[in-house]
């Protein structure tokens, strides 16, 4: 459930700040379709944050120094 809250919201936050900047500026529809897929992706990059796919890798965290 979680997952799936993640990349609607950023799809629905792109849109919607897509309409905005449409409606401000007048650039309708390229302000809308440019932030909807910025939206798009990143939905799907948090969507691959909370499923631990795009976690860091643990070889160079947990390096010391000699």
């Amino acid at each position: 459930m979680t997952i799936s809250t993640e990349f609607v919201a950023g799809v629905i936050a792109g849109g919607i700040l897509g309409w905005i900047v449409d409606h401000v500026f007048g650039t309708k529809p390229w302000g809308l379709i440019v932030l909807l897929m910025l939206g798009f992706v990143a939905g799907i990059y948090n969507v691959m944050r909370v499923s631990g796919f795009a976690g860091a890798r643990p070889g160079r965290r947990d390096r010391q120094e000699p």
